[in-house]
């Protein structure tokens, strides 16, 4: 079922009262170290800042049943995880182009270090304790390349808060081998994660309306929330 459908049922089922309650947080970690150059560093932030203004995302952020909350933010090394935009009801268009113009701005801070993929998880779960009240929790990390500094994913989810979060893996081919089997065995976790893959960072903005499509496709049926796809049989 496509995201927009799955939307217009949550819509109808979901009890007025309802509608205030922010349905996901969503935060998207992005990949900056050493193995994304300039030009593919631009291609993630001009494919996230068209993906967010794109018709159909504009459609999944605003329609479903209560607004979404929205970070991002930037990781490399073990302490090179910087802020771009912090928690952020999207409650209309124009928050949307507002944090699609400040993406598309973003000067880079930090471009030579390596892929500390486990601490980029451990400051995901800790910027969740400060995210708004929301159904859902999903953090979607992408990245070109496979953990080679500091701990690994599993052990900062064995040691880092991360009931109730999933984790989804945007996997960009080209740096690493096997990237996207790499996120599907080491990185995904929670109810209904998934790795969506593009083949090289020219096809980052594809994926990422891919990705965000299917992540705010959120539905409740009967008072009972529920992942697109993960339909009580």
């Amino acid at each position: 079922m496509r995201a927009a459908a799955a939307l217009g049922l949550a819509l109808a089922a979901t009890p007025a009262a309802a509608q205030d309650q922010c349905r996901l947080a969503l935060l998207l970690g992005v990949d900056v170290s050493a193995s994304v150059d300039a030009a593919e560093y631009q291609l993630q932030l001009s494919g996230i800042a068209s993906a967010l203004v794109a018709p159909e995302i504009v459609e999944a952020f605003l329609n479903g049943p209560g607004p979404v909350a929205l970070s991002i933010y930037e990781w490399s090394g073990r302490f090179q995880q910087d802020l771009v935009i912090d928690w952020t009801l999207i409650t209309s268009e124009a928050d949307l182009v507002r944090i699609a113009e400040r993406v598309a701005r973003q000067v880079r801070r930090s471009e030579d270090f390596p892929t500390a993929l486990g601490y980029a998880l451990g400051f995901a779960a800790g910027h969740f304790q400060r995210a708004p009240p929301c159904l859902f929790q999903t953090l979607d990390v992408s990245g070109d390349g496979q953990n080679n500094d500091g701990f690994a994913p599993h052990d900062a989810y064995a040691h880092f808060p991360f009931d109730g979060i999933t984790v989804n893996g945007l996997a960009i081919g080209g740096a690493s081998r096997g990237i996207e089997e790499y996120f599907r065995d080491e990185l995904i976790q929670g109810p209904g994660a998934f790795v969506e893959y593009a083949a090289s960072h020219a096809d980052f903005e594809a994926a990422m309306r891919r990705k965000l499509e299917r992540e705010l496709g959120v539905m409740i049926l009967g008072g009972l929330a529920l992942p697109t796809g993960q339909l009580p049989q």
